[in-house]
């Protein structure tokens, strides 16, 4: 079996591990912490902000079975990619959108795609997702990991409350 990764932020990391969760190929989907300047931050540095870290997931997946692309296409249709503010209401810098690419491949796959959603006219503003290189990924505390099946009930609310899923039903259908 082929292993591969891949980061990426999209707001809430609660909201970002569910869609990858439930794919054939996906092997794990980590909630944590990337792209700053703190050693081993913890779930309160990083909300306090000036860590410089984004809230994301990393995805380990088989490519044998399920593509980058195809992940780069759950990835888009989970996210706000024009709102450089944070993701629906939760707002700030570690709540902003970007893929992190591990390798060239990914970095070429992840601008062609980007530059596909540009030219789809399906958002009027510009994309402002951030594509850039993979950094040290740190695993969130335990009871951030896999939040949607064990906080089921609060999952729901916080994700309908957010704005997340109307948006997504509007822009994807």
């Amino acid at each position: 079996m082929q292993q591969e990764k891949a980061i990426f932020a999209g707001g809430c990391f609660w909201c970002m591990v569910k869609p990858f969760d439930q794919w054939d190929g996906v092997h794990d989907v980590i909630s944590g912490y990337t792209g700053g300047h703190v050693e081993n931050p913890t779930y309160e540095i990083v909300k306090q902000g000036g860590s410089g870290h984004y809230e994301a997931v990393e995805i380990t997946y088989d490519p044998s079975v399920i593509s980058y692309e195809t992940i780069l296409n759950i990835y888009w249709q989970q996210i706000d990619p024009t709102d450089d503010g944070g993701q629906f209401h939760d707002r700030g810098d570690s709540y902003r959108t970007a893929i992190f690419y591990y390798t060239d491949e990914q970095k070429q796959q992840a601008e062609k795609s980007k530059k596909e959603l540009e030219e789809s006219g399906k958002f009027s503003a510009p994309i402002v997702t951030k594509i850039l290189p993979a950094d040290t990924f740190y695993p969130a505390e335990d009871y951030h990991q896999d939040y949607y099946k064990k906080n089921e009930k609060h999952y729901k609310e916080d994700r309908e409350k957010s704005g997340r899923d109307d948006f997504i039903q509007s822009v994807w259908k």
